[in-house]
């Protein structure tokens, strides 16, 4: 156990009903495979508080909260005030996820883009790392970061990675980062894993986006942190790596950028 390479899993929905009363085996499952950290994910912030708990009852989860772009038209707009006072939590460590889908909700475009420049302003002012879900929007999203960035710095990872190879340079040259999903380990996804590897891999995260997009083997089932570690040994096949070498290389990307969740570990 202790030889594992340890990895997190960046990007997850622990309080989803996926995980209802299995929480703790789904926390010991991660563990037997070196996961060692998990950040969940919270998409509507009146979900924050049960999110938030989720966090303080385990050691090993760090939460983020925002306003998931498919449900910004519904939802009560946030403020970059009511984000910033939720990122003073020790254990919230990033702004969102938040973004563009234009996919199933094209018609809320300009509900989205208020709501992400909002998002924006937050991760400039804590600190904190911008997550973004991008769909069927690639050219809004590179026009929207890049303007807002020019405005003032921030850090950004552009989560479960699957648009095109455009936008993913567009992002890199920003410093941003780029999070391989489950969607890399599908046997079709040959396009997705040519835009990992063409990427710096010192700016490679890993996630399953939970309980979504389980790789194979489990594909079509439910997805869970421990799965990050298949996912992961793709990524390892993509960049030429040993897997321990590059669980490693994720590890320091992912400290890197959610610094806060590093700091609180070694507080602890």
């Amino acid at each position: 156990m202790t030889d594992l390479p340890e990895i997190t899993d960046s990007h997850c929905h622990l309080d989803f009903p996926d995980f209802e009363g299995q929480l703790e085996e789904t926390l010991a499952r991660a563990a037997e495979v070196g996961v060692t950290r998990m950040v969940t994910i919270c998409t509507k912030l009146r979900n924050e508080p049960s999110v938030r708990a989720i966090a303080e009852a385990h050691a090993p989860i760090f939460y983020a909260a925002g306003t998931h772009p498919m449900s910004a038209a519904e939802e009560p707009m946030t403020s970059v005030e009511e984000l910033v006072t939720i990122a003073q939590h020790p254990k919230m460590v990033g702004i969102g996820e938040t973004g563009l889908d234009y996919h199933y909700t094209a018609d809320s475009k300009e509900v989205q883009q208020v709501s992400l420049r909002i998002h924006i302003e937050a991760a400039r002012q804590t600190g904190l790392p911008l997550i973004i879900h991008s769909r069927d929007a690639d050219e809004d999203m590179a026009l929207i970061l890049t303007e807002e960035y020019k405005a003032g710095a921030f850090g950004c990872v552009m989560h479960c990675y699957s648009s095109g190879p455009k936008l993913a340079e567009q992002m890199l040259d920003l410093g941003f980062y780029l999070s391989m999903s489950g969607i890399a380990a599908f046997p079709r996804s040959q396009e997705v894993r040519d835009i990992f590897a063409a990427a710096p891999v010192d700016r490679i995260l890993v996630e399953t986006d939970a309980p979504y997009l389980a790789p194979p083997p489990y594909r079509g089932k439910r997805n869970e942190p421990a799965y990050v570690e298949k996912t992961a040994r793709i990524g390892a096949d993509v960049f030429g790596m040993d897997y321990a070498a590059f669980a490693a290389q994720t590890q320091a990307n992912f400290e890197r950028l959610f610094s806060k969740a590093k700091l609180k570990a070694a507080a602890a």
